[in-house]
């Protein structure tokens, strides 16, 4: 119940509800106008917000030939669209000159970074990011979410900018890491009040020791109602020792929250990286939860072939199972060319809404997820290679493993990482591992 609580106040979590459509997460970025141009902008229509009022009469032609830093992002958004990068980055250069407020100039920066990173400027890129970030309030969630920013997620800018994030600055994280935080203490409720006890008995031991020390001081030197030596030794090494034990206790706490909150982030950077079902369609794993078990088989192109041909032989009851198999070679995969979309564009899928969402928007999200599963075959092809490839050495640092290893990564139904191994899977061992999916929804009903 935790866990559903804070999943709306979270810019990145595992969960497919978690995170925010990127069209209604925009709501709290743009402007009214700005988003509902984008809204409209593939119909090519413009309509207004109260339909009862009567049409207001089209400016005259001295007002639209005033440029504004509003219709310069919304031209910017609308060229970017239609591919055209340059003469988009221009619009966004225009808008950030011409006395933008705060929602306009991080709309303008942060597509004017959409524009470089489909370009592959990743450091341009990273330089406006900062920039949103730092000084308009651009959420980081945001920067993990946007299809259009794939290529940069792939780059060596972002992993700075996330570990910046990660670390808490004040400048770009101090939200990304507070939200990460939130989860971590969901996932362990108890280590918050396992830090209050040790502070309060470092503090507590520390306060002994202070009255100790003049004491053992006096035993030293000995004299007429001098205390004891040894009891006054004992009681001085008994709180030193406890202060070091607990400050130890602590700093280990904090080590395994560290280490939580790489993993969380971990895990979400996973969940969107984006797969090519056998319909063609392509989707995020995201997407999948509830669906199938994505088992991930990384490495040379003999190895994950060889992979491939032996699971073959087990294809039905791994289809039982919910088996999607995702092969990445190593270096083998051409870059996939991602049209540019914009700020706020909707994704191929929608994610489940809330229990409390409206009744025929669920209806249409099951209606979807069922589509979805019927699409769902043996085998699924990765898109953004560089981004997969970036994900799994990741993973491999983490586990200790060599980068570039044959490794396969086993995910469980909520898309985290069931377990991991080098090599290749047993699969007659994965079958007696997990079961059916028919089987685990009987055991949830009883």
């Amino acid at each position: 119940m935790a866990a559903a609580a804070l999943r709306p106040h979270l810019a990145l979590l595992s969960g497919g509800g978690g995170i925010p459509n990127p069209a209604l997460r925009t709501l709290s970025i743009v402007s009214p106008l700005l988003l509902h141009i984008r809204s409209n902008r593939h119909r090519g229509i413009l309509r207004s917000n109260a339909s009862s009022s009567p049409p207001s009469p089209p400016p005259s032609p001295e007002k639209e030939a005033v440029p504004t830093a509003e219709s310069c992002v919304n031209l910017g958004l609308e060229l970017f669209s239609k591919g055209r990068v340059r003469d988009a980055l221009e619009q966004f250069d225009n808008a950030l000159e011409l006395d933008p407020n705060t929602i306009e100039a991080q709309a303008a920066l942060y597509n004017k970074a959409c524009c470089h990173a489909y370009r592959e400027e990743s450091k341009k890129a990273a330089d406006c990011l900062k920039t949103a970030l730092r000084d308009y309030n651009l959420k980081f969630g945001t920067i993990l979410n946007d299809p259009d920013m794939a290529p940069f997620r792939a780059s060596p800018e972002f992993k700075e900018l996330q570990e910046e994030a990660l670390r808490g600055g004040e400048d770009i994280g101090s939200g990304f890491r507070r939200d990460l935080k939130l989860i971590s203490e969901v996932q362990a409720p108890f280590r918050g009040v396992r830090r209050f006890f040790y502070v309060a008995f470092i503090a507590a031991a520390g306060i002994s020791t202070f009255f100790t020390i003049p004491r053992l001081i006096l035993a030293v030197q000995g004299g007429d109602g001098a205390p004891d030596f040894l009891e006054t030794a004992g009681n001085a090494a008994i709180n030193i020792g406890g202060i070091v034990v607990l400050v130890a206790l602590f700093l280990w706490e904090n080590k395994k929250e560290e280490q939580q909150i790489t993993n969380i982030s971990r895990n979400e950077t996973l969940s969107r990286l984006p797969v090519r079902l056998s319909t063609n369609r392509i989707t995020e794993l995201v997407q999948l939860r509830d669906i199938t078990r994505p088992v991930i088989l990384a490495g040379s192109k003999a190895s994950v072939t060889q992979a491939m041909q032996r699971a073959e032989r087990y294809r039905t009851e791994l289809l039982k199972r919910g088996v999607l198999l995702i092969p990445v070679i190593f270096g083998a995969l051409q870059k996939a060319q991602i049209k540019p979309k914009g700020f706020g564009t909707t994704r191929s899928a929608a994610s489940a809404p809330s229990i409390g969402g409206d009744f025929e928007k669920r209806t249409e999200s099951i209606a979807a997820k069922s589509r979805l599963r019927a699409e769902v075959r043996f085998k699924a092809d990765i898109v953004s290679p560089e981004q997969w490839e970036s994900w799994i050495r990741d993973q491999q640092e983490s586990e200790g493993v060599t980068p570039g290893e044959d490794v396969y990564i086993i995910l469980r139904l909520d898309g985290r990482v069931r377990r991991s191994g080098r090599g290749m899977p047993n699969w007659n061992g994965i079958l007696q591992e997990l079961p059916r999916l028919e089987d685990l929804l009987s055991k949830l009903e009883r």
